[in-house]
């Protein structure tokens, strides 16, 4: 049997990763109301996904401003620092890698979750035009207010603050959520980012904000436990560019001298199509990055092997397999039958749909194996 790549060991950065499989970062809504802790199930969650080569937590808010969904998790906290403590030394006991997602959402939020009913910020006052839960229902995300220069300061010490409560928490490593229409990507596209001052306009301008935010995090954490999620293609939560390529280019040529330890590629539209400019060449683009990629769109297993066998990517997240399959690394190994996933228990709830999918007997990976 021919040994792919995609199962062997790997170094990311300074992250030793005992194979190329990724659990992606997954918004499962299931974080203590009040406080925005993890629970218990948590810990049970996380641990039982242990086998994937790197685990990407779902996205955290570095603070109260960044949320944008009801009942995710935060890392603001001392509550919520010694919450996923407990999921970092269990995810070790189990021999796993786990570094923590980073995020902030802007507009995409709604002030019935921000403190003291505010309006959310983002880079100019134009509504996301999508919705987001608030805990009863889907709503409206409401109109922003415009992130004034003179707070950027702030943003950028909360973001060093949760970085440092991420190291505090016991991750291996931490990864910038600027992707997907959140507050980072946000201000990197022309579409929702009409300022026209140091943060507006130019390629370099618009990406500004996402480097000061880079070399915050890199004042606590070394740059091999640092990645970065990027999706320069995707017109996820309304966020568009008039040249995605340009900014592609502009994005990762200086991301390029960093020595990060990956760069998470959404290739194409977030969970959509795998489609990007006809004049983009990702192969030239991981190469100009000149470190480990991630790719991540509708990967199945012939995919992952392949791209990875023929050096398109490096490691590979999957996102919807992980959430009903917790031993899918070992699945694909042996190319086991999946589980199938029940949309209906992606968001809210327990344990159901959580941390009762079923693992691969001993007799069935006989069988397969």
């Amino acid at each position: 049997m021919t040994k792919h790549a995609l199962f062997t060991p790997f170094t990311a950065g300074k992250l030793e990763l005992a194979n190329r499989i990724v659990m992606a970062p997954l918004t499962r809504n299931r974080a203590r109301a009040e406080d925005d802790t993890p629970y218990d199930i948590h810990v049970e969650y996380y641990t039982q996904r242990a086998g994937a080569g790197l685990i990407i937590t779902e996205a955290t808010q570095i603070t109260p401003e960044g949320k944008g969904y009801a009942w995710t998790p935060g890392i603001h906290s001392q509550a919520q620092v010694e919450g996923w403590k407990r999921v970092t030394d269990s995810v070790h006991a189990a021999g796993g890698t786990i570094v923590m997602q980073l995020w902030h959402v802007g507009r995409v939020s709604h002030t019935s979750l921000q403190e003291d009913g505010k309006a959310p910020v983002a880079p100019s006052a134009i509504a996301a035009g999508v919705q987001t839960f608030d805990g009863s229902g889907m709503v409206d995300t409401s109109v922003p207010r415009v992130l004034e220069i003179d707070e950027i300061p702030r943003l950028l010490e909360e973001f060093r603050h949760a970085a440092e409560n991420a190291k505090a928490a016991g991750f291996d490593g931490v990864e910038l959520h600027a992707a997907n229409g959140y507050l980072l990507d946000q201000f990197m596209k022309d579409g929702p980012n009409k300022r026209d001052d140091a943060y507006g306009g130019s390629y370099e301008n618009r990406s500004k904000l996402t480097f000061e935010v880079l070399d915050t995090i890199l004042g606590v954490w070394e740059p091999g436990r640092v990645g970065i999620r990027i999706s320069p293609f995707s017109g996820a939560n309304g966020a568009t560019d008039s040249d995605p390529a340009k900014l592609a280019e502009h994005v990762i040529g200086s991301l390029a001298g960093y020595g990060l330890a990956y760069l998470h590629m959404i290739e194409g539209q977030t969970g959509g199509p795998r489609a990007w400019p006809n004049e983009t060449n990702l192969d030239d683009l991981k190469k100009t990055f000149g470190g480990a990629w991630m790719g991540n769109n509708g990967y199945d297993r012939d995919l992952a092997i392949r791209n990875v066998d023929e050096g398109h990517a490096d490691l590979i997240a999957f996102g919807v397999p992980y959430i009903a399959n917790p031993d899918l690394a070992q699945r694909l190994k042996i190319d086991a039958p999946l589980n199938k996933a029940d949309p209906s228990t992606f968001y809210g709830g327990g344990v159901e749909g959580y941390t009762d999918y079923p693992f691969l007997s001993e007799d069935e990976t006989r069988k397969v194996g």
